[in-house]
């Protein structure tokens, strides 16, 4: 924003009032003796003009004392006039440094934001945040939480852009829209795709399970403005960076994978002139690790980890020691960025290594929460502490992005010096590369798409350059492994290096000391941080607890005791669209027929684990609080890492699309989530020793249970001799392990399987639509088909509800026809609106063919309560296996085997009708029907004394 210009007429004024300070002489003369004072005094007073035409000269015959005393005086309004004048010159001449973010969203990115937003926007001006959503969060996460935070900041201004269709075709041809889910190298057509590079990034606990959910806060804390992610209508990543960095000079900060930024550069070189500076976090050049070392005095069965290594990642340290997470998210398009031609800061490990969160910091910081993004900031960064996976929280967590935004805006504000001149950081300018392939080069083992199998190798490439060696796979790659050492592969590596590869980049190389010897606080941005976050200027306006004067949590739990509850059942979910759908229709069930103890979540299939708090809101809404949530295990079976549990790989879950129609939409329920009543239960990290932590966190009541926690508790709750009926929704992780590792089995009554795909003949395919090689399987069953293999082969009672049955219920014209005509409970108007929405979506856009799948899933849940004489079901006994090899091209798929097959009954067919009916029906019927109806009611609720609701 542009400030209004200073009237001259008023500068003159100024200057008039500061020559006041001086004595006055009766011999000053409108001209200038120039034998009083040096030329160059003169000179400047020749060169103040004003509106006026006039210029002031000073002169005159002084002697003695009164020359001293003139003197003394003449000085300080030079000083004086200059600094106004100053002033003046630059408020009428200077614009705001305009500002684009790209981040990844994880906790030290939004305080980097958060600092940002509460600079003055006469100076910097953050005008747009692009999100990079393939590293440490997941895209509709992420992109809501933004959304929440600039609402309590009072910048809904911002523009957020996130995710994108487009996709890189085999000749390297970029088309619009590339939403960045994916490394540069693993792009096609699709947001489908492995996690070559992300594999690094804890998924649950300590990851980005913690990251989407804030560790719980965000919920409890941000409030809910009217932006949200809503499909087909999100701006995407580029055309938010088109559009700012198209009206003009502008800045780019990169505090994530540098995907989106590098494919804007490919695409758009035209633009590039536009971008003065690209100030980067990440890589490290010089820095020695000092994260995992063994102290002094330590004994010698202390085995030092990354200890002195260039890089940071903790997960991959004895495959690749050289590599920071965030270039390491995608180092040929950090390659891109830092080759582009643009000038390029870098704060690498070298510099954020040496301001580590210092105890003292931390309990400064504790003090210092004067605002609601302070308290935000450290609320996060307490539950990062109380949850670390090791007691040296203070020597392994840092200022990496904020300290980035604090030299970056430095280093801007003092533009006119050179050599990158700024209050925080000592700097030096470095000749350096990215690595993205390792040595030797020219070769051809399967590891690199951009040559691998082409006879042009992609974005025209050399052949034997610096791309073209063998590219990291995975964490535990065998290329990159050294016989008792270090590992040798250096991808995403900032290199120091010499010749026609090497890039001159300003280069962070250590935080700056406090000024202030006696401060407690031991480097110069600490105060800079504590100080901006706490300002009152730009401050947030309030969170969720304060926005609303009669704000109070409600917990809904139906009184059951005078009735007769019905067959207990356990439903197990991924949290496809399907489910949610099908868990309404289970709690419309009367509890006299069906009673549902318990909800087990597999976030192994269509939504993330952070989606578990969309099942507390519809919960809630539905008055069933009482109902408990257990969250199963973020890997299939096999797929977790053996020397590093909370890591894995995604040979089966990268079928799942991440953008549209996949992840994206499952996350955010296709934009709808948010118009549920907020649950005040949710996903939390709090945890305690007694659980398996290293410690306790303050309200360790509030821990999230897991599902086999949950599903011991249920059996706990029987009556002597009764059993439990389970339904599943989606891959068969939970129900597997409940057989594996508990000895409870026998206390399953009969399972319904909403999966798999028995083909009929050769045109009989199945759904798996991103994995073409694949043709007969069904997600379901492939998502985890070695945990699919344990349940079948179980014995257990099984009826299977395979995808040709759920296809012939999966008409939305006849089910939204039904929906119409039947009562408008709040329940039914949600789910008519969501199966809408996705009848629409897949009437628009190619990404949603499959939206009918999710129709079809709704039948299990109509069909095991079984007093529907009306479906008139046919039901037939096969002997199936379903193959579980390791091999992508068969795993999942069903095969009817008469010697080796296990006996399960197969729903062949029920009456469409019916079933519309039924659906609709019970939808609408006015029992157990919601307690409170939307998000916009509780709001309502919220304004409204207690004892006028």
């Amino acid at each position: 924003m542009e400030s209004d210009p200073v009237p001259l007429e008023k500068t003159e004024q100024h200057l008039i009032c500061l020559f006041s300070v001086l004595p006055p002489f009766s011999d000053v003369t409108n001209e200038v003796d120039v034998t009083v004072f040096p030329g160059d005094q003169k000179q400047l007073f020749d060169h103040l003009s004003f509106s006026g035409g006039k210029r002031i000269f000073v002169g005159g015959a002084v002697t003695g004392g009164d020359r001293m005393l003139w003197q003394r005086n003449f000085w300080i309004a030079i000083i004086l006039i200059i600094e106004v004048f100053g002033a003046s010159l630059y408020t009428i001449q200077a614009k705001p440094h305009r500002i684009l973010l790209d981040t990844d969203v994880d906790t030290d990115d939004f305080f980097a934001l958060l600092y940002l937003l509460k600079l003055n926007r006469s100076e910097f001006e953050l005008e747009a945040v692009t999100i990079n959503p393939n590293a440490w969060t997941d895209a509709g996460h992420a992109v809501n939480q933004l959304y929440d935070i600039l609402y309590m900041m009072g910048r809904d201004d911002i523009a957020v852009g996130v995710g994108g269709e487009g996709g890189i075709l085999e000749d390297g041809t970029i088309l619009p829209n590339v939403g960045g889910y994916l490394p540069i190298i693993e792009q096609g057509m699709t947001t489908a795709g492995g996690c070559r590079y992300r594999q690094a990034i804890p998924v649950g606990l300590g990851g980005r399970l913690d990251i989407d959910t804030n560790y719980g806060i965000r919920k409890a804390f941000l409030p809910q403005g009217s932006r949200k992610y809503s499909p087909l209508r999100q701006p995407t990543a580029q055309q938010v960076m088109i559009d700012k960095i198209s009206a003009g000079p502008i800045t780019v900060f990169v505090i994530g994978a540098h995907t989106n930024v590098a494919i804007f550069l490919m695409n758009n070189p035209h633009l590039k002139k536009n971008i003065e500076h690209i100030y980067v976090m990440g890589g490290g050049v010089r820095s020695k690790n000092p994260t995992g070392c063994c102290p002094k005095n330590a004994s010698t069965s202390c085995q030092q980890r990354q200890c002195g290594d260039r890089g940071n990642l903790f997960t991959d340290y004895n495959s690749n020691p050289y590599a920071e997470f965030n270039i390491f998210g995608d180092p040929f398009a950090a390659h891109q960025v830092f080759h582009s031609g643009i000038p390029v800061t870098l704060v690498p490990l070298d510099a954020t290594n040496t301001i580590m969160i210092t105890e003292k910091f931390f309990e400064a910081f504790e003090e210092s929460q004067g605002t609601y993004e302070a308290q935000y900031c450290f609320q996060s960064l307490k539950m990062a502490r109380d949850t670390w996976f090791d007691n040296q929280f203070y020597t392994s967590y840092f200022m990496w992005d904020s300290f980035t935004s604090g030299v970056a805006v430095s280093i801007m504000r003092n533009s006119h010096k050179n050599n990158g001149e700024n209050e925080f950081a000592e700097m030096e300018y470095m000749n350096i590369t990215v690595v993205t392939s390792n040595k030797p080069y020219g070769i051809s083992d399967g590891s690199n798409p951009l040559f691998d199998g082409l006879k042009v190798p992609k974005f025209n490439l050399k052949k034997g350059g610096v791309h073209s060696g063998h590219v990291q796979t995975g964490l535990r790659d065998p290329f990159c492994f050294v016989e008792n050492g270090k590992g040798k592969c250096k991808d995403g590596y900032t290199e120091e290096v010499t010749g026609p590869d090497a890039v001159r980049v300003l280069v962070a190389t250590r935080a700056k000391p406090n000024q202030d010897v006696s401060s407690k606080l031991d480097r110069e941005f600490f105060i800079s941080f504590l100080d901006v976050l706490n300002r009152p200027e730009h401050a947030g306006r309030f969170n969720l607890t304060t926005e609303f004067p009669y704000y109070r949590e409600v917990l809904y739990k139906p009184d059951f005791k005078n009735k007769k509850l019905g067959k207990p059942v356990v439903f197990d979910m991924d949290m496809s669209a399907g489910d949610f759908m099908a868990l309404f229709y289970l709690l419309k069930v009367p509890v006299e027929v069906l009673n549902l103890k318990a909800i087990l979540v597999s976030p192994t299939g269509w939504a993330n684990a952070a989606t578990i708090d969309i099942i507390y809101d519809l919960l809630h809404m539905m008055g069933r609080d009482d109902i408990p949530v257990g969250l199963g295990d973020v890997f299939a079976m096999n797929q977790s890492d053996k020397v590093f549990p909370p890591v894995g790989d995604c040979k089966y879950v990268k079928a799942i699309p991440h953008g549209s129609g996949g992840f994206l939409d499952s996350d955010t329920l296709y934009g709808l989530a948010r118009d549920l009543p907020r649950s005040p239960r949710r996903y939390t990290a709090e945890n305690s020793k007694k659980s398996g932590a290293p410690r306790d966190t303050d309200h360790p009541e509030l821990r999230q249970p897991l599902a086999l926690e949950v599903w011991t508790s249920v059996l706990k709750t029987l009556d002597p001799g009764s059993k439990v009926t389970i339904l599943t929704n989606g891959p068969l992780t939970n129900l597997a392990k409940i057989i594996t590792e508990t000895n409870t089995a026998s206390r399953i009554e009969k399972v319904y399987i909403v999966g798999g795909h028995i083909s009929r003949c050769s045109h009989d395919k199945g759904n798996l639509f991103t994995v073409p090689s694949n043709k007969y399987a069904e997600f379901n069953m492939f998502l985890d088909p070695f945990s699919a293999k344990t349940v079948l082969e179980s014995g257990l009672n099984i009826t299977l509800i395979p995808l040709g049955t759920q296809r012939n219920v999966s008409l939305f014209a006849e089910t939204l026809g039904r929906l119409k005509l039947t009562r408008k409970t709040p329940e039914a108007q949600f789910v008519k609106r969501l199966l809408f929405r996705l009848y629409t979506l897949q009437q628009t856009h190619h990404r949603y063919g499959h939206m009918d799948t999710f129709l079809g899933e709704i039948l299990g849940a109509i069909f095991l309560t079984g007093d529907h004489p009306n479906l008139k079901p046919t039901l037939q006994e096969m002997p199936i296996k379903v193959i579980a090899e390791g091999v992508e091209s068969r795993d999942g798929q069903i095969l009817i085997d008469k010697r080796q097959g296990k006996s399960v009954k197969i729903l062949n067919n029920v009456d469409p009708m019916a079933y519309y009916d039924l659906f609709a029906n019970r939808l609408g019927d006015k029992k157990q029907s919601a307690v409170l109806g939307s998000y916009d009611e509780q709001r309502i609720m919220w304004n409204t004394p207690p004892n006028q609701t």
